[in-house]
């Protein structure tokens, strides 16, 4: 699959985002002064494969967001990586200093302000530790939620790292 060259606003299957936890993301991408419009899909669009499909993008191209809860800590932890690849949990510990485990969806939705299938990677409303995976670097645009399972925002990979001001890290497996 190929990414399509038309800006964000006029891809084919979307048009801008309305929901409330959208535009908290939109406030932040315009606080940041980036190029980039959330917008929704016509279709919900929870898994990175869903996303891939409604947008004709690569699967890779989908920024998945992870939330993990620290075993020990119980800080919200949130992954960003490709969507063709799995957090390896045993690099995800080392990089953070603590074992992980799923994070329910409540859990989710108190530390980030989303519920799971939008959790986007700005615009968080509590404390959240987010990890940028290297494997999104080999893309020059991405798919990242938006705040809604509807919601998506196409990004560079460096506009992301500067959004979040996170560097990049490895806590994945290579791409299958």
């Amino acid at each position: 699959m190929t990414d399509t060259s038309l800006p964000p606003h006029t891809h084919p299957g979307t048009r801008p985002a309305t929901a409330p936890t959208a535009q908290r993301v939109q406030t932040v991408i315009d606080q940041l002064k980036l190029d980039a419009q959330v917008v929704e899909l016509a279709v919900p669009a929870r898994t990175a494969a869903q996303a891939a499909e409604a947008l004709g993008v690569a699967v890779g191209q989908i920024a998945k967001s992870l939330v993990f809860r620290g075993a020990q800590t119980g800080h919200a932890v949130l992954v960003v990586c490709a969507g063709d690849v799995r957090v390896d949990e045993a690099l995800l510990a080392a990089q953070i200093g603590e074992a992980t485990e799923r994070a329910t969806p409540d859990f989710v939705r108190e530390h980030s302000g989303f519920a799971i299938g939008g959790v986007a990677p700005i615009g968080h409303t509590g404390q959240v530790n987010v990890l940028l995976d290297e494997s999104l670097r080999r893309f020059e645009r991405v798919w990242a939620a938006g705040g809604t399972p509807h919601a998506v925002v196409p990004l560079q990979p460096d506009a992301l790292a500067a959004a979040t001001g996170r560097p990049w890290v490895r806590v994945c497996s290579s791409p299958g």
